[in-house]
């Protein structure tokens, strides 16, 4: 609205808003709703340097990896060479149980030829002949063992009596090999069986 000289009057609004403006522009003191602006904008600043300080080395993690990668493969090779180690055995194992299968009614022979062996009965050509069959049952892997002499084992020998005791051993001994064992390898696929003595 103007005065009747013509000179357009001041609003009181007008008024308050210039003030507020030049107090802002002048460095006057803020609000409280400023100050918290404020302390928002530097809370928002601290996060971000915080997550760049934060960020993962990518050689480090490269590293790590490779690590973990290395230690999954040494696993995997010594999981691979115990499979190996297992299959090894298995068919060693295969193996002496066919060689065993396939002589079993060879070694009941050999019982025989003992027998006439001890009989006195292995003369002449027959004698080659038994010789040749030992050799290709050792050449099989068989063994004939026990002899009289050794010290019992009840792991290799089955006692059938006690002879009673003898001044010249110092633990049971066998003194009489009634049937011969076998083994193949380690492995006893027939025990022995045998008459032993006890120490005085």
């Amino acid at each position: 609205m103007s005065d009747a000289d013509g000179v357009t009057a001041n609003h009181p609004n007008d008024d308050d808003t210039s003030g507020v403006a030049d107090m802002v522009e002048e460095g006057a003191p803020l609000e409280p709703q400023d100050v918290t602006e404020a302390e928002a904008d530097a809370t928002t600043e601290g996060d971000v340097e915080t997550e760049v300080v934060e960020e993962i080395d990518p050689l480090a993690a490269a590293q790590a990896e490779a690590t973990e990668r290395t230690a999954d493969l040494q696993r995997l090779q010594a999981e691979f060479l115990n499979y190996k180690r297992r299959v090894e055995r298995d068919r060693e194992l295969l193996a002496e149980n066919a060689t065993f299968k396939a002589l079993s009614g060879v070694i009941e022979v050999l019982d025989t030829i003992d027998l006439a062996r001890a009989a006195g009965e292995v003369e002449g050509g027959f004698k080659a002949v038994v010789e040749q069959l030992e050799a290709a049952v050792a050449k099989a892997g068989v063994v004939r063992y026990a002899e009289p002499g050794d010290a019992f084992d009840p792991n290799l020998h089955e006692a059938l009596t006690a002879m009673g005791t003898d001044p010249d051993v110092t633990v049971t001994t066998v003194k009489v090999v009634a049937r011969a064992g076998y083994r193949i390898g380690e492995r006893v696929v027939r025990v022995a069986q045998v008459l032993t003595v006890e120490p005085a």
